[in-house]
């Protein structure tokens, strides 16, 4: 099938799965919430697939979500009348994209993400749902949310604090500030560093080829058993994480956020 956000190839038995807007920095807009959940699913069940690497076209990995292209998707954030009707509608939006990440952690074969300069909001949602993380030395991370007047809820607080621990996962994302692939290593964010995309690319492909290797039936029992430890925790956390934000969006602070984005200034937030 062809996708207008993502490219995806087969080897078997690795596929490759590629953000492919290079033009708008890999930016995530309506296309690469619905297109990874049949791309996932077809991948989990291609008896020839055994492993999966996520990487991205272009200059960087994620720029995040395309906060100005997904307005339209989401018209409830301008409805002046925030009564209960609207808010349902957007609650249940915000679980239809979750479901567009979970569906990473849902598939069997293992996922490999490649992350090659910036992941930015949305992108790191989408990497804590993969397996495995790699990146290049010049590799940056920002959980943003905070930045842009949301409150992160696509996944990546209910799956990073399982990957960093509690005191760093609290400090991206109270700060909203970028770390470095270094720091990133230190805090097993990610499983190794590389100098360049293509010591990147091949180092993820070796590593898929040794998860290849092995019983898939074995490996991808592994992989149930390791998601479930933590499965229901992070599907009740989920659906607070939808209610609450469907609770306090739109604000003040996120019209705001919206402007500066658009006239390139600093925002001005008033927690209003």
């Amino acid at each position: 099938m062809e996708y207008t956000f993502y490219q995806v190839e087969k080897k078997p038995p690795i596929a490759w799965v590629y953000l492919n807007r290079p033009e708008k920095k890999n930016a995530m807009n309506a296309p690469a919430w619905s297109e990874l959940i049949p791309i996932m699913k077809e991948l989990d069940e291609d008896a020839d697939i055994r492993a999966v690497i996520l990487a991205g076209k272009g200059t960087i990995f994620c720029g995040g979500i395309d906060l100005v292209g997904m307005i339209p998707e989401l018209p409830e954030l301008m409805e002046k009348e925030q009564k209960g009707g609207v808010k349902l509608r957007l609650y249940n939006k915000i679980l239809k994209m979750q479901e567009g990440l979970s569906c990473i952690e849902q598939c069997r074969k293992p996922v490999i993400a490649a992350v090659h300069g910036k992941c930015i909001g949305a992108g790191l949602d989408m990497i804590c749902a993969c397996d495995i993380r790699l990146c290049t030395e010049d590799a940056g991370f920002s959980l943003r949310e905070a930045a842009v007047a949301i409150v992160a809820d696509m996944g990546v607080l209910q799956r990073i604090s399982n990957i960093v621990g509690q005191g760093v996962a609290r400090e991206l994302a109270y700060t909203a500030k970028d770390i470095t692939a270094k720091r990133a290593l230190e805090t097993n964010l990610v499983n190794g560093t590389f100098t360049d995309q293509d010591k990147l690319m091949k180092a993820a492909e070796r590593m898929a080829l040794d998860i290849a290797a092995n019983s898939p039936l074995a490996v991808q029992a592994a992989k149930m058993v390791l998601n479930q430890i933590f499965a229901a925790r992070v599907r009740d956390s989920l659906l607070f994480n939808a209610a609450l934000s469907s609770c306090i969006i739109p604000s003040n602070d996120l019209y705001e956020a919206v402007g500066a984005f658009t006239q390139k200034r600093k925002p001005s937030f008033t927690g209003s």
